[in-house]
């Protein structure tokens, strides 16, 4: 009896055995019930396994056969029969043991009459409370049929696909058990029924659509049962067009060629005829149940990409194709196509694409076809390319030091292998080390000087690190390496020792030519700056040259040349010895100049600064004698004297003393000569102990230091004191003395610029320099020579090639504050007397310390003293932003502004420092003697920008005007090269703007570069606001008027005269030259209006209009003065030239040639060469520029030039007219020639150009106003002018116009009237000087005369010929 709690186990097993058998009939399988023999409460907890084996009569239960294959009856053939077997047991242990020996198992076992193929462990039961839980082995599973009439384990059951179930409760007695799943092919069909489609045929759960389904299934089963290996048919949907039925029949093998066609024939015989099925529609819906695979999954250029396409029946119609428009693949070097029979069961098709690229990737398709059925897939490849990273540059130094190469893939791949390659004039191999799993690799370098001798040095070795995968693809990445040698330096050999004052030079060579930085350095370690040593490279070398031209006591020391590569130096070293020497310039001599009895003793001295534990040997040369020098220490300076002795022969005379300094080094230096004037007792009127003697008038310079002026002995002082002998007293002229701490700084100054570190040093000595002219500004206030000494310092200090930072400009504007206060004036007048170029030396200092400053990332700092103001800017990445500054003295009631536009902030480069200085005394300050006249009291502002900037630069600025009736305001700017570089204003490239606000307290100017700008009040032009200007335009818009309208009535009288006045040649050409200059001047006056009117603001200053404005202006005006010179020429032609005649067409071509073509070639000119650079024409009018390009001279000079010529012409005119003809009586002419010669005066000035000479006088700096109101007047109504004496006042104009409007009769009155007058009209041809004027004119001859065939009028009273023509 079994313990209750004893569980029994079942397992099946699945047994293949073949066997030879002679079968008369077919077997059926037969299915027997397995019956425990156990407890039902066992049974109920017992597992049951389910295996097959052949024979096992150990084992419990009975047997159940299945003939897997048959043979035809009466054949003795292999049959292959499957058993399930049932075992039971109640160890579990039991269970592994058997699937040990299982697994041990090699088959086929063979026996005697049978072969076991396989044996199968397929389900195991176990107990699960009172239910029995039958679970199917790995790869196994229930049985459709089964799964749904048998109650599955709904909790432990995972769902499988076509309605299987792995799990069932309890053992189905009949069988079947856990099988191997079988191979459905699924067929997808559908066929047309001709008859109208119902609505309820979509709603699944209708009457009509059961029925349908129904009948359709069981027609479809009876026709493709017929099929090998049909399992099932399903109905899946009906859609419109007509009723198209979809349905799936699945089989286990692929159907036959032919099989389909015959079952769609048994399909409609079982089909009842009503549902009307088209045999024709039978149509196989295309699938994609096809297993597609790609290997690689993920695809790197170069790769050969594997594409198969695998699916469960066997047909020879399989195809490959690309892209979308289904592009067919054949076999070729790119593709190859290879198709694969598995078990005569399934087909896997391969394509395999070589070196796949970006060009290859898209959309791949296989297609299998079956009979109707057409099954295949599509899948998108995308190809990823290899990318590798890696410095691509490196440097390395053959100092046997190893350097790594590192390079490492961004795409995580299956990579086989990392190849290293070189490629190079010299080879140097590494050691590689790579992770595959990291997709990096390094490769390790060791090169010494043996591998990369100077000869090779800076040759580029290319290393080339390839990434090759598993499917063949290669990445690679090229690192350029660049071997130098460790330099080999050689530097120069030769001992330097030297004295102050001298030069020296250290040459350092190096064999290499490759380095990344050359310095030299000082023994302290301290850079010296670049100023003072050079570096030129060779093809196999280098030289790096330190020069010094004027060696101090700090060069003193020793020196390092150094050529640094990376982290690698080579260094030389020099020692150098700098001998203490004097120079020159700190030699102080007494006397400079002096006089002396010829009876008295003389002494000269020559001092210098005491040096410790250093004495010079000291001689003085007197002529060609020298004598030794007695040495004194005065305080910190040590002094040599010699005394010359008195009476001297041959006196009076002249001698030049000069001290010789010798140092240890046998080095030596001379002071300038003094010269001494050995003079009789009686010549001397002045005599002082200090100053010596001279006569009246006898100027004399001494050195502050022994003047007696400072109570300081011992103290260096600077500067010299002048004195003048004035009667018998000396009386001083003037003082530049430098104070003992002004005159210590500028010497520390001289010696700064010199010195090898003098960019570290700056800081220090300009917050000294600041503190000490706090402390001195009494002395530097009141004293030129303390002024002009801190002028010349910060001149010096500004010429060190360094970066000012924020303190170092705060220092500099705290000691200009105090140079610039107004109690200072006084002394820089005074000082400007003696060097007028110190206001211009002290501006350009402060220029080159703004443009040397360097703001960085710090915030600009505001700097504001009573007598400066800074501000500035840092131009940043991105968006500029407008700079615009403001500037207030509130004690000077001065102020001003500077704005520079984001366009022009676009052009510079980032982290430019854009710096304002103002300064409301240096106007003052600056102005000369000639420009103090038009001074007015403004601020100087001075912009600069650190880095380069592309010219033109626009900057626009305000400045306040306290001269609102002192003139018209001139925008200027201090130009450094003016007055033999002593500098002046200058207005080229400004101009004073509108800015749209009152300006009558304001000054609005635009310059197109950047200075120290301010300006100026020119009393000369009118100002804007005043009566005269008020006047003069008045008048040259009503004498513009009546010019226009006179022009155009003269262009009407002359059409309307012009055959009766123009009939022979001269009067011809005439009448020519009136109508175009008034043609000319008249589209001239037009045009003057019209650009009036766009630059008073009544239309919008647009520059297209402009320009041509302008430019019409200047053509037609130059052609008005052409036109005059053509009239001028004629009248000269034809009074000089009497016997000579040109034809009309020669004159004609002339006369138009130089009216029209001169003009067009000199306006064309001077557009297209200043037009370009916006230069054309000028800021504030329509017309031609002055200020930046002079264009206004191309109108000008012409101009100037034909007056002066017709000038000229009218006097010989009126020469030529007071010459008396043959016959004339003189008492008659003398009469009325005063007369006639101002009416000739009348008519030729305007019509000559004359006028335009009284411009002459409006350009002279104060000018009367008379001359600006009488030129105003004469050319405005220069249109009226030509009108009444160019046209009217012509006699034969006058009877063409008579005669045209029928006063014939009065006209002919009127002439005789005229005839008999007692005073002879200008035009009367019985006046001597009037016909001879109206020749030239070709007026109207005595009407008696006799005319010849030559067209010429012979007076008959006369035997000489007169010219009538």
């Amino acid at each position: 009896m079994r313990s209750p709690r004893t569980f029994t186990f079942y397992f099946l097993l699945l047994v293949i055995c073949s066997s030879e058998a002679a079968l008369s009939t077919p077997t059926e399988p037969i299915v027997q019930p397995s019956v425990s023999k156990a407890k039902p409460a066992v049974i109920s907890s017992a597992q049951v396994f389910d295996f097959p084996i052949l024979q096992e009569h150990e084992l419990a239960g009975e047997e159940l056969l299945r003939p897997k294959r048959a043979a035809a009856a009466g054949d003795r053939v292999a049959e292959e029969y499957m058993v399930d077997i049932e075992i039971s047991f109640e160890n579990v242990s039991f269970l592994e043991s058997i699937r040990a020996h299982l697994n041990n198992l090699s088959f086929p076992i063979r026996g005697t009459e049978a072969d076991i193929l396989n044996i199968a462990m397929t389900t195991v039961c176990t107990p699960a409370g009172n239910d029995l839980l039958c679970f199917c082995e790995k790869g196994y599973q229930w049985s459709e049929e089964r799964c749904l009439h048998s109650l599955t384990c709904q909790d432990y059951d995972s769902a499988l696909p076509g309605g299987y179930c792995s799990c069932l409760k309890g053992l189905p007695p009949q069988g079947p058990f856990c099988q191997l799943p079988e191979a459905f092919i699924t067929l997808k069909l559908k066929v047309r029924l001709n008859i109208g489609f119902q609505e309820d045929l979509k709603n699944t759960s209708s009457a009509l659509y059961r029925s349908y389904k129904t009948d359709l299934e069981r027609a479809f089963r009876a026709g493709y049962r017929t099929l090998p290996g049909f399992r099932s048919v399903t109905v899946t949907q009906f859609t419109k067009g007509s009723v198209v039925v979809n349905y799936v029949v699945r089989v286990t093998s692929a159907p036959l060629p032919g099989s389909i066609h015959k079952a769609n024939e048994q399909v409609i015989q079982n089909l009842n005829h009503t549902y009307k099925m088209d045999y024709n529609s039978f149509q196989g819906t295309p699938s994609n149940e096809t297993k597609f695979t790609v290997i690689p999954e993920f695809i790197f250029e170069g790769d050969n990409v594997t594409l198969e396409c695998e699916t469960e029946f066997v047909t020879s119609n399989t195809s490959w194709y690309y892209g979308e428009k289904r592009s067919d693949i054949q076999n070729s070097d790119k593709y190859s196509i290879h198709t694969t029979v598995i078990n005569n069961i399934s087909l896997i098709t391969r394509l395999t694409i070589y070196n796949f690229t970006q060009h290859d990737a898209g959309m791949y398709g296989c297609n299998v076809t079956l009979d109707i059925f057409e099954y295949g897939t599509v899948r998108k490849l995308d190809v990823t390319p290899i990318r590798i990273l890696a410095k691509e540059e490196r440097k390395v130094v053959c100092d046997n030091h190893p350097i790594s190469l590192n390079c490492c893939s961004e795409n995580i791949a299956n990579w086989s292998s990392i190849e290293w390659k070189q490629e190079g004039k010299i080879s140097i191999l590494g050691n590689p080390e790579s992770d595959l799993e990291s997709s990096c690799s390094t490769y390790t370098l060791k090169a010494d000087g043996t591998q990369c001798p100077s000869g090779s040095s800076g040759t580029t070795v290319i290393y080339t690190c390839e990434f090759v995968s598993a499917y063949g693809a290669r990445g690679s990445k090229n690192i350029a390496v660049t071997f130098t040698s460790v330099a080999n330096l050689t530097i120069t050999r030769d001992p330097i020792s030297v004295s102050e004052g001298q030069s020296f030079s250290i040459t350092c060579l190096s064999d290499v030519s490759s380095f990344d930085e050359v310095y030299w350095n000082t023994s302290a370690g301290i850079k010296i700056h670049p100023r003072f040593y050079t570096m030129r490279r060779y093809q196999d070398g280098a030289e790096s040259v330190l020069m010094v031209k004027t060696s101090t006591r700090e060069w003193n020391g020793t020196y390092h040349c150094i050529f640094r590569y990376k982290n690698s130096y080579s260094i030389a070293t020099k020692d150098v010895t700098v001998h203490p020497l004097p120079l020159v310039s700190d030699i102080m001599m007494d006397p400079l100049e002096a006089s002396g009895l010829c009876t008295s003793s003389h002494q000269f001295k020559c001092c210098v600064e005491e040096d410790a534990g250093e004495e010079y040997a000291v001689t003085f040369h007197v002529d060609s004698s020298s004598f030794p020098a007695e040495r004194e220490v005065i305080g910190k300076q040590a002094c040599y004297t010699y005394s010359l002795p008195a009476n001297l022969p041959r006196c009076p005379k002249d001698i030049a003393v000069f001290c010789h300094f010798t140092n240890a080094a046998n080095s030596s230096v001379r002071s300038p000569s003094m010269k001494l004037k050995l003079i009789p007792r009686e010549n001397v009127t002045c005599q002082d102990p200090i100053i010596g003697i001279g006569d009246p008038g006898k100027v004399i310079q001494k050195l502050c230091q022994f003047s007696g002026v400072y109570g300081s002995p011992g103290q260096a002082i600077g500067g010299t004191v002048t004195y003048k002998c004035v009667g018998t007293q000396w009386k001083e002229e003037s003082r530049a003395c430098i104070s003992a701490p002004i005159n210590g700084l500028l010497q520390v100054a001289k010696a700064l610029i010199k010195s090898p570190t003098q960019d570290q040093k700056l800081p220090t000595y300009l917050r000294d320099l600041s503190v000490s002219a706090g402390k001195e500004e009494q002395d530097i206030r009141s004293s030129p020579g303390s002024l002009g000494a801190i002028i010349s310092i910060l001149d010096l200090l500004s010429t060190v090639p360094t970066q000012v930072n924020s303190e170092m400009m705060r220092d500099i504007l705290a000691t200009i504050n105090v140079i610039l206060d107004k109690s200072a004036l006084n002394s820089w007048e005074k000082l400007l007397q003696q060097q007028s170029n110190q206001s211009s030396q002290f501006l350009h200092s402060v220029e080159r310390f703004s443009q040397a400053l360097q703001l960085g990332d710090s915030t600009p700092p505001f700097l504001a003293h009573p007598n400066v103001q800074m501000k500035s800017m840092v131009i940043k990445r991105g968006h500029p932003q407008i700079y615009q500054q403001q500037f207030i003295f509130k004690d000077s009631d001065l102020w001003g502004d500077v704005a520079i536009d984001e366009c022009q902030l676009g052009n510079l480069q980032p982290d430019s420092s854009i710096v304002t200085v103002a300064f409301p005394t240096l106007k003052a300050i600056l102005a000369q003697d000639v420009q103090r006249k038009t001074s007015s009291n403004s601020l100087v502002m001075t912009t600069t920008v650190s880095h380069n900037i592309v010219k033109p630069f626009r900057i626009s600025m305000t400045f306040k005007n306290n001269h609102r009736s002192g003139g018209k305001p001139q925008c200027v700017f201090w130009n450094f090269s003016l007055a033999n570089n002593t500098g002046g204003w200058d207005s080229s490239g400004c101009s004073v703007e509108d800015d749209g606000r009152d300006n009558r307290d304001r000054v609005f100017c635009k310059c197109n570069h950047l200075t120290s700008f301010s300006i100026l009040m020119s009393p000369d032009s009118p100002d804007p606001g005043s009566l005269l200007k008020i006047l003069l335009d008045i008048i040259s818009y009503i004498g513009l008027g009546f010019s226009i309208v006179s022009l155009a009535a003269c262009l009407v009288v002359e059409a309307m005269v012009w055959k009766s006045v123009t009939k022979n040649r001269t009067s011809y050409m005439r009448h020519i030259c009136i109508v175009n200059i008034a043609f000319c001047l008249l589209i001239a006056d037009i045009w003057f209006i019209v650009a009036g009117a766009i630059h008073d603001g009544r239309y919008p200053l647009n520059e297209t209009a402009c320009v041509a404005a302008t430019f019409f202006i200047h053509f037609f005006y130059l052609s008005v003065f052409f036109w005059m010179l053509t009239l001028g020429l004629m009248l000269f032609y034809r009074l000089i030239f009497i016997l000579h005649d040109a034809s009309k067409s020669t004159q004609k071509a002339i006369a138009f040639s130089l009216g029209y073509g001169c003009p067009l070639i000199i306006s064309s000119i001077t557009v297209g060469v200043t037009q370009p650079q916006e230069v054309y024409m000028r800021k504030n009018a329509c017309w031609l520029n002055w200020e930046d390009t002079r264009a206004l001279l191309a109108f000008a000079i012409p101009a100037l030039i034909i007056v002066v010529v017709n000038v000229s012409i009218t006097v010989v005119v009126i020469t030529k007219i007071l010459r008396p003809s043959i016959g004339d009586k003189p008492g008659k002419q003398e009469k009325s020639s005063l007369f006639q010669i101002s009416k000739s005066i009348g008519v030729l000035t305007p019509l000559l150009g004359l006028t335009w000479g009284f411009g002459l006088a409006t350009v002279i700096q104060g000018s009367n106003a008379v001359f600006h109101i009488i030129f105003t007047l004469l050319n405005a109504f220069q249109g009226l002018f030509i009108l009444l004496f160019g046209c009217l006042w012509d006699q034969k104009v006058q009877e063409a116009l008579l005669h045209k409007f029928s006063l014939s009769r009065w006209s002919s009155q009127h002439s005789k009237s005229t005839s008999i007058g007692s005073s002879t009209p200008v035009f009367s041809m019985s006046s001597p000087i009037s016909r001879r004027f109206n020749n030239l004119f070709g007026k109207t001859a005595a009407p008696k005369a006799p005319q010849g065939n030559d067209g010429n009028l012979v007076s008959s009273g006369s035997p000489s010929p007169r010219w009538n023509i």
